[in-house]
């Protein structure tokens, strides 16, 4: 009799918990319709550029699953690769093609030198002009190099997730606990504007953002030995931009969360989709819909500054529009925040 008493106590607290239900069945098949759609996609296509390539060779690589842009000098299609347009670029020296692989991701590089070795063990395409295929490619790298290890492709991309991951959840639970301990409201009823509530807060746990930011940066370069040819310094602005919109995200949803499980919930519906979604994945083979939600999440933007940065040894002329996007994303969540703060403040 107690023990039924019990099990009903739970399952009313459950029923009467709505986020709990959602969070129990409603957000594990939003997870798993993104991974399907992840990993079902399409497969991707590489963009391949030639410049002075013979029509068999062009015409063999168009029969293939790939992207062909021919452009007519080398320095076009070197720009389009410099500029991330291409996965490749190919000059036909006599009858030697020249391959210049982009380098910075493992699946691309290896999507293009499959597309290469099929366009050239096959037969000319009926109706080229010319009997043969042009024989086989020599490799070189724009960036990496052929024995790049998959921890330097992922590397950059799991800093920006774990800093985000953990900055999220610690400073969501930190500023939910100066609420329900009433800390907030204590400081609500003095003189202090909102606005100034919400950029101490910032600040305060900014500081330690900072040091965290610093020690994974570089644990991950020095310790681990992850690829880096660009400034260490790049790379701790953009984990320290990642930081304070994980902050600023944060302690805005803990307003909407009652306990540390509410907020705990909140991470399949914002963390994991951003994770997905970062570039660990060809955003090229995803619905149209799915990558524009990608281009929504700050950590797209931070990876793919940090990916820049450590693979590509970019400076700050290629991060800028990044830096900007994080900047505003961290604006406009401490907006929110400060009127999120008007549900709390006593009348």
């Amino acid at each position: 009799m107690r023990i039924r008493a019990i099990t009903l106590r739970i399952l009313q607290q459950f029923i009467h918990d709505r986020r709990t239900m959602a969070l129990m069945f409603i957000a594990p098949l939003v997870v798993l319709s993104l991974m399907s759609l992840v990993f079902n996609g399409k497969d991707y296509e590489p963009k391949i550029g030639v410049a002075g390539g013979s029509e068999v060779f062009i015409a063999a690589l168009e029969t293939r699953q790939a992207e062909i842009t021919v452009y007519k000098d080398a320095a076009a299609g070197n720009a389009a690769l410099k500029a991330g347009g291409l996965d490749a670029f190919i000059v036909m020296k006599g009858a030697q093609p020249e391959v210049m692989l982009e380098g910075s991701n493992p699946d691309a590089n290896r999507a293009v030198l499959r597309t290469l070795q099929e366009a050239t063990q096959s037969p000319a395409p009926a109706g080229a002009a010319g009997g043969s295929v042009s024989p086989q490619p020599q490799i070189s790298y724009l960036y990496g190099a052929e024995d790049m290890k998959m921890i330097d492709r992922f590397g950059p991309i799991m800093i920006g997730v774990f800093v985000f991951f953990f900055v999220f959840l610690i400073a969501g639970v930190s500023f939910l606990r100066e609420r329900t301990t009433g800390t907030l409201e204590r400081l609500l009823s003095t003189p202090l504007k909102r606005w100034e509530i919400v950029t101490g807060y910032v600040c305060g746990f900014g500081i330690f953002t900072v040091f965290q930011a610093l020690l994974i940066s570089w644990f991950s370069i020095q310790v681990l030995g992850i690829l880096m040819t660009g400034s260490f310094g790049y790379v701790l602005l953009m984990t320290l931009l990642l930081s304070m919109s994980a902050l600023t995200l944060g302690t805005l949803l803990s307003a909407f969360a009652a306990n540390e499980l509410q907020m705990i919930q909140f991470i399949p519906l914002v963390i994991v989709p951003q994770i997905f979604l970062s570039g660990l994945f060809p955003l090229d083979t995803l619905p149209l819909w799915l990558q524009r939600l990608g281009l929504a999440t700050p950590i797209y933007y931070g990876a793919q500054a940090l990916m820049d940065i450590m693979l590509r040894g970019k400076g700050w002329s290629d991060i800028a529009p990044d830096v900007l996007v994080l900047a505003g994303f961290s604006l406009l969540f401490m907006v929110l925040n400060v009127l999120a703060l008007r549900k709390h403040r006593r009348m």
